[in-house]
């Protein structure tokens, strides 16, 4: 069993919702914030007005005093924290930079992928910015940063807790893949899933014609999260599942108990 999660695993059943912004609010106090957010929606703004709507944005018309501590891709959904003072955002910066916070992924993946039972297995391929075909990464032995990606197959994806009771299945061959990210490199899990000749399901940049036919929407779901409290220090973790059948509105939790032994939250090498 993983030391980075605990045994029991709870969702609420009902987070504290602002349905006008589009936000989902896991948990709040008086120095960070933890959301779940949606796919399709970008964390911070980008360039060009078009590209102003974000999750730091909705979240700050909410929260003023709400700083960035880190991203999620656009088309990653799930656990995202911010901070609520600059002292939070450089302490919970620390935690990321010393590897104290611990975050756990679920994908769907094209094809047929199976590791050695249950066993975790782990991809170390160095990325850096594919800069002529930005913004896509890519492998590179000689000049990239060094990254690290723990995981394995998940055999029966219905008693998995990255995972929603009911969740979009593609029609195609595929695998649902527990992924733990040792660094935290720009497009880490989806470059080292294609590596493996298995990239996520309806990836836009990395997947072929028939790849992103599969999906309305880049399967890749971050479930788990775990850190330690700014302030406290106290370890802390949350824990909401994927249904990756959600572009719009709000996803609708309920309590979730699923036993240690099917849990599978072990820990990778």
């Amino acid at each position: 069993m993983s030391p980075n999660f605990p045994d029991t695993v709870l969702t609420p059943d009902d987070g504290t919702r602002a349905a006008a912004s589009g936000v989902v609010i896991l948990h709040q106090d008086a120095h960070l914030i933890v959301l779940d957010k949606p796919a399709n929606l970008l964390a911070v703004p980008g360039r060009g007005e078009e590209n102003h709507d974000s999750l730091s944005v909705r979240v700050q018309c909410l929260f003023p005093d709400a700083l960035i501590v880190h991203r999620l891709d656009m088309g990653t959904s799930g656990l995202m924290v911010m901070a609520r003072t600059p002292q939070a955002q450089r302490r919970l910066g620390d935690a990321f930079a010393r590897r104290q916070v611990h975050k756990r992924y679920v994908a769907i993946v094209q094809g047929h992928l199976q590791s050695v039972g249950d066993a975790w297995q782990t991809i170390d391929a160095p990325l850096c910015v594919d800069w002529p075909n930005r913004p896509r990464s890519r492998i590179d032995r000689e000049h990239g940063k060094p990254s690290i990606t723990h995981w394995r197959t998940v055999p029966v994806p219905e008693v998995f807790p990255g995972l929603a009771e009911e969740f979009l299945r593609p029609q195609g061959l595929h695998s649902v893949v527990d992924l733990e990210p040792v660094t935290g490199r720009s497009h880490q899990l989806r470059v080292h899933l294609q590596s493996l000749g298995h990239p996520i399901a309806g990836d836009l940049l990395y997947g072929d014609a028939a790849n992103q036919a599969m999906a309305p929407r880049l399967l890749l779901h971050a479930y788990a999260l775990s850190l330690p409290h700014p302030e406290t220090g106290a370890l802390m973790h949350w824990h909401c599942p994927a249904r990756f059948d959600l572009l719009e509105g709000l996803p609708q939790y309920r309590t979730v108990q699923v036993p240690p032994a099917q849990r599978g939250l072990n820990t990778p090498p």
